[in-house]
């Protein structure tokens, strides 16, 4: 790996936190049904304002006043595919930051070949995805070289797709990897119980989003992301007693999150 490893700043997250708190920025997520819910919730509790909406008629409108765009490609149709280049176009002319979220894109061609078409045509500034999707968009990056995808590194997957897009690249894990093609960040809070609970990975990806506004350096916004994320998973999940409390435990942690918490709990490793 030819990355330079950042350790992850509580100093620096806490006052990314701070910033989005006192923006209140407007995060546009055109994303699954599953998850929206959730995904809203946690918008709000660290202080940003969360709309969703997949309507093909207002969905350049409603970009152009937002300060970031969330494309998770969870329940992907072909209506929503677009609304999701229709505000990937309007985002990209303005200059909003985008963040993608290929669920399942090794699952079917389908996702796959949406996706592809959404990398050639637009650049997002942050993809984030679990091992399987990053690998996946991998294999379409590099058709050439087939092998990049069958690495079983998650850290050199993220610096590869980092340099072949130009995008900072998260992948979810028991350990979170973060690269931007020349940064490299692991974080190793959160607990097993956020991989048995719906929504975590794209409530990650809307977090980003949130934090892409308060920050032109997206490899910061990736790092305070998944450090917030990972905090209040590793709290949430020693106050539930399953996945079904653990939801409301981790909104709360992030509603309560601030720059002691971050201190106190955060976890990297070289």
């Amino acid at each position: 790996m030819n990355c330079n490893f950042i350790n992850p700043d509580a100093d620096m997250v806490s006052n990314d936190l701070e910033a989005v708190r006192n923006s209140s920025p407007l995060i546009h997520n055109v994303t699954n049904y599953v998850v929206m819910n959730l995904t809203a919730n946690a918008l709000l509790s660290i202080g940003a304002r969360p709309v969703m909406s997949d309507a093909l008629p207002e969905a350049g409108e409603m970009t152009a006043v937002s300060d970031a765009l969330i494309l998770n490609i969870g329940t992907l149709s072909e209506r929503w595919e677009k609304s999701m280049m229709e505000s990937a176009a309007t985002a990209s002319a303005l200059g909003i930051p985008i963040v993608l979220d290929p669920v399942g894109a090794g699952i079917t061609s389908y996702r796959l070949n949406f996706v592809r078409r959404m990398l050639e045509s637009f650049s997002p500034q942050i993809i984030k995805g679990n091992t399987s999707e990053i690998k996946a968009l991998l294999s379409i990056c590099h058709q050439d070289e087939p092998h990049l995808s069958e690495s079983k590194n998650p850290a050199k997957d993220a610096e590869s797709l980092a340099l072949f897009t130009g995008s900072t690249v998260i992948v979810t894990g028991s350990t979170d990897y973060i690269s931007d093609g020349h940064r490299i960040s692991r974080i190793s809070n959160g607990s097993p119980i956020m991989a048995r609970t719906t929504g975590m990975g794209c409530t990650a990806a809307a977090l980003a989003g949130a934090f892409l506004s308060v920050t032109d350096d997206t490899f910061r916004a990736a790092v305070s992301t998944m450090t917030v994320m990972g905090i209040a998973g590793q709290r949430a999940a020693e106050h539930s007693r399953g996945n079904g409390s653990f939801q409301v435990c981790f909104l709360d942690e992030l509603y309560n999150m601030n720059r002691e918490t971050i201190n106190e709990n955060l976890i990297w490793e070289e």
